[in-house]
């Protein structure tokens, strides 16, 4: 595409899949990331104990006690014996896969758009990012009010609704578990604090690129919402930011990846960490895919209004935050920019 105008870009919904399908050699300005992102903080050796994200088993033991430490001190950890079978997960990277090489896929995204099902399918940060990352995006809502089931293309449609149900079920035992970790009832998060009432799943694709040390996969960031469920393949290329360091989250089989979202932070008033992440991309590395499960942002959650915990604080530890609503906070995510930074040093009271 002979454009380098990245609005243009978006609007195209060529997506990075066709450049790289157009067989480029030399990647677009568009996506040349500042220096500051491409470098920064230096990557952590693989083989620091140190620098080990925390693996939980679900099915071991203190497993509250080591979801709070990892909580706490990281943001970012994965599970295993999680109770997915290896086939579900399996099958929803190939439906990524899938999806993604459809020749009708942007086709498939305005019929949704024009239907008015919550769905979107661009590289999305054309509109808010200095740069493009080297990657298509799709993210369905899928609850409260998920797409029809015939809007759905059918390459992902069964193996999408299977997967939702499966992350409802992990995600209400995250919760509890992460309520339990910060002294409350197990129901509290998602009962008293409405951290599940809104779902996205939403896909990430990593074709290969000409010039990986140019660019980033996605530009470092925390997440909005509560918490995000990712599961990845085996390329690898997850970086979470830890004690000045880029650490990699190497691929486990089966594992999945919880990290905490810049709005748990606030309501755990700083007891638990939102993590920023990267994705980094390899020389002839991929096609990667990635798959999250975002609760968080969404119109129950619009005009509700959200601040630390009052269970949780005292003389000793006042509020940190000030009240928002996840509609503000996201607007104000937005309107700042897809820069690297977060949006909650500006709530700090």
């Amino acid at each position: 595409m002979a454009s380098t105008d990245k609005k243009a870009f978006g609007r195209s919904k060529v997506g990075v899949k066709g450049l790289a399908d157009a067989g480029i050699e030399e990647l677009p300005p568009m996506f040349h990331a500042p220096p500051h992102l491409l470098s920064g903080r230096p990557v952590a050796p693989a083989d620091d104990p140190d620098f080990a994200p925390p693996v939980i088993d679900l099915k071991g033991a203190r497993i509250v006690e080591k979801m709070r430490d990892a909580a706490e001190k990281w943001g970012f950890f994965q599970i295993v014996n999680h109770g997915i079978p290896a086939s579900t997960l399996e099958e929803m990277k190939a439906g990524v896969h899938r999806f993604s090489n459809l020749q009708e896929a942007a086709a498939a995204a305005d019929q949704l758009k024009r239907k008015k099902d919550s769905f979107d399918y661009s590289n999305w940060d054309t509109s808010i990012s200095p740069t493009v990352n080297w990657t298509d995006f799709f993210l369905f809502e899928m609850a409260p009010n998920p797409p029809e089931p015939e809007r759905v293309p059918g390459c992902i449609r069964a193996i999408l609704a299977e997967y939702c149900g499966e992350m409802f079920k992990l995600g209400d035992l995250l919760l509890a578990l992460l309520s339990e970790a910060l002294g409350l009832p197990p129901n509290h998060l998602k009962d008293e604090e409405h951290c599940a009432e809104v779902l996205g799943i939403g896909g990430h694709y990593y074709p290969p690129c000409p010039q990986p040390e140019l660019t980033l996969g996605i530009t470092q960031h925390s997440d909005v919402g509560f918490i995000t469920i990712l599961l990845q393949d085996h390329v690898g290329g997850l970086q979470v930011a830890h004690r000045g360091h880029w650490v990699d989250v190497p691929p486990k089989p089966d594992a999945l990846v919880i990290n905490v979202g810049d709005m748990l932070q606030l309501i755990s008033n700083d007891k638990f960490k939102s993590a920023e992440h990267r994705v980094v991309l390899k020389k002839n590395g991929g096609p990667r895919v990635s798959i999250g499960a975002f609760f968080g942002y969404g119109p129950p959650s619009v005009t509700r209004i959200y601040a630390p915990i009052k269970k949780l604080l005292s003389k000793d530890n006042p509020p940190k935050y000030r009240e928002t609503t996840i509609q503000d906070f996201f607007t104000g995510s937005y309107n700042k920019g897809f820069d690297g930074t977060s949006y909650l040093p500006k709530l700090k009271l």
